[in-house]
């Protein structure tokens, strides 16, 4: 069956949607509901069970994207969530939550692979670079298709700070920058990672797409620029397609 839920954690809301895999169109509502204060492991468990029990007919292995970096069931870092995910199990954590079993994946990487499959990265041939702006700045960095998992570059220093502290959508909201200041941030950051990683495309995503046309004409750097095809649901599709992939 080619209909999976996708579930997308983040430090400011979470998202969840039953996909069709084949051509990344939602078949449900996408609901959002407030990430729970602090994001502690125990209440994000929860709420990832309340929102399971809202989509009956969904079936199978569920895809959950995680601001976290995971390996072998693992959460290996924390930024944006509670500390206590830290070296957590969340795998087995997770799946006792939801009753079934669950894929995870880097959130940066669920959208990126939404975007490479089936959106604006599709047949892109070179290096690909996927940012979604929310609270953070998520990353997925692919070379003809294929993904480099967990870059995390949100967390790449700039000078005093991070990159996500200086340029996230939720740094623009917080000190209330208008869209052509937050845009020369932006810009800044996509020097740091030209100059680092040579991309020939960045997908801008995350919550922030939905308002492109506000900002987008305001980026510039030598590769292409483009929005992301599924905006704030990338996460949610690419979670639901890792886990469509995924073999019994």
């Amino acid at each position: 069956m080619n209909l999976r839920l996708g579930i997308d954690l983040g430090g400011s809301a979470i998202k969840a949607g039953v996909v069709d895999t084949v051509s990344g169109s939602l078949v449900s509502e996408l609901i959002s509901v407030a990430t729970p204060s602090g994001a502690s492991l125990a209440d994000c468990c929860s709420e990832l069970a309340r929102l399971k029990q809202r989509f009956p007919e969904a079936h199978g292995a569920v895809g959950v994207a995680l601001p976290t970096v995971i390996k072998s069931g693992v959460a290996c870092t924390a930024a944006n969530i509670g500390s206590e995910w830290l070296g957590a199990p969340i795998q087995r954590l997770i799946n006792g939550a939801l009753g079934c079993e669950s894929v995870l994946l880097n959130d940066g990487d669920a959208a990126g692979l939404a975007e490479i499959a089936l959106g604006a990265g599709r047949g892109v041939a070179g290096t690909t670079l996927v940012l979604t702006f929310g609270t953070g700045i998520g990353s997925a960095l692919f070379s003809d298709g294929h993904l480099m998992p967990n870059t995390e570059l949100g967390r790449l220093m700039l000078a005093s700070e991070d990159a996500e502290a200086f340029a996230s959508a939720r740094t623009r909201s917080r000190e209330g920058l208008d869209w052509s200041t937050w845009a020369l941030r932006v810009n800044h950051v996509l020097a740091r990672y030209q100059a680092l990683f040579w991309p020939d495309l960045f997908i801008i995503g995350g919550g922030v797409s939905e308002h492109w046309e506000l900002f987008g004409q305001l980026l510039s750097s030598p590769a292409r620029i483009v929005p992301a095809r599924f905006r704030q649901s990338a996460g949610v599709v690419g979670a639901a397609m890792a886990a469509a992939a995924k073999k019994s």
